[in-house]
């Protein structure tokens, strides 16, 4: 099953051009024809056809010709590699997409969406230096590294394979805020809801966190309140997401709306050693709140005789807390400020 969620949303002269550049590309032609349409016009169709068919991945960009009073362009595409090594490559995406698809094909599809979302935080590492290929699906899928659109469109490629509903949404950049370039992550329908799934964010927390390698769901099946927290406005079509239901704290019993809940799981996280990662949904997370649980977490270190480190998303109101034995319980609990985002990993 694949999403062509943003073909679906285009005017008829723009679907007509992506369905020549569909055919064009695919065949991997040297040049063919497509409707009149103005520079930006083609340009985001291009955009566009690459992240509804992310399995196009040797398409990087494109010339155009216009000869007066022809009703037709003549595009001339640039491909990554040489037309003897896109074959190649393609075979062995294959290949991977369905060797990495067979284990899940009998999961639900909120099994299903964890699979991959877990796949990516385990295995693909940031590529700093943002090769051409990896911002597409054979950097994380090939490489083992990505961009999050090389990531986004990999997660897509294995919910089509897994016949999950899956698009890639795009933001803007925001000079003001530093923000240079455009973020992509994936939109996905479970049991009839639209979710977001930034699996770049989660990544990016997981690899930073003072607490390790494990595995964050900050940004797994968020709806739209929460996921513009600390995400850009979309510059393409997209589905609302209003439901929160599936939020993976939340479906764990891992989002909070009590203090004294807080508490108790954190005594048993002390007395364990386990690490806890929670969300507060009790209100905003404000200075005064989040003093107040810092001060509950604490009290259950002392009563174990252990010291909290806390590692706080505060765009997500997500926390991660680890206790370690240390002999000095007046201490005050160490606190990692976290922010999500692609450039922050290692």
């Amino acid at each position: 099953m694949a999403v062509t969620y943003y073909y679906d949303h285009m005017t008829k002269p723009k679907q007509a051009a992506y369905r020549s550049m569909l055919a064009g590309l695919t065949e991997l032609s040297d040049s063919f024809q497509l409707p009149l349409l103005d520079a930006k016009e083609l340009s985001e169709v291009f955009l566009l056809l690459r992240l509804d068919h992310p399995e196009l991945f040797w398409a990087s960009g494109f010339h155009f010709l216009h000869y007066q009073d022809s009703p037709n362009l003549i595009m001339k595409p640039e491909y990554l590699f040489d037309k003897s090594k896109v074959r190649e490559h393609q075979k062995a995406m294959a290949s991977r997409v369905e060797k990495l698809a067979r284990p899940a094909k009998t999961l639900s599809e909120w099994e299903k969406e964890k699979y991959i979302h877990d796949f990516i935080c385990e295995n693909i590492r940031y590529d700093k230096l943002k090769k051409a290929y990896s911002h597409e699906i054979i950097g994380p899928l090939g490489q083992g590294v990505g961009v999050c659109e090389g990531i986004a469109k990999a997660v897509k490629v294995l919910c089509d394979a897994l016949g999950i509903w899956c698009m890639i949404a795009i933001c803007g950049n925001n000079p003001e805020k530093e923000i240079k370039y455009r973020h992509t992550w994936n939109i996905v329908r479970i049991d009839g809801q639209y979710y977001h799934l930034d699996a770049t964010f989660d990544n990016s927390l997981g690899k930073c966190s003072v607490t390790g390698e494990e595995i964050r769901y900050d940004y797994f099946n968020l709806d739209d309140k929460n996921i513009f927290r600390d995400h850009e406005p979309l510059i393409a079509p997209a589905p609302a997401c209003t439901n929160g239901d599936h939020f993976y704290y939340k479906e764990k019993k891992l989002s909070f709306t009590k203090q004294e809940d807080v508490k108790k799981r954190a005594l048993q996280a002390a007395k364990k050693g386990r690490l806890l990662t929670f969300h507060w949904r009790g209100g905003y997370l404000t200075k005064q709140v989040l003093e107040e649980l810092l001060e509950q977490i604490s009290e259950a270190g002392k009563e174990r005789g252990k010291i909290p480190h806390v590692s706080l998303n505060w765009s997500q109101a997500v926390l991660r807390i680890r206790y370690t034995e240390e002999p000095a319980p007046e201490l005050e609990p160490d606190v990692n400020m976290e922010e999500a985002n692609e450039g922050e990993q290692e």
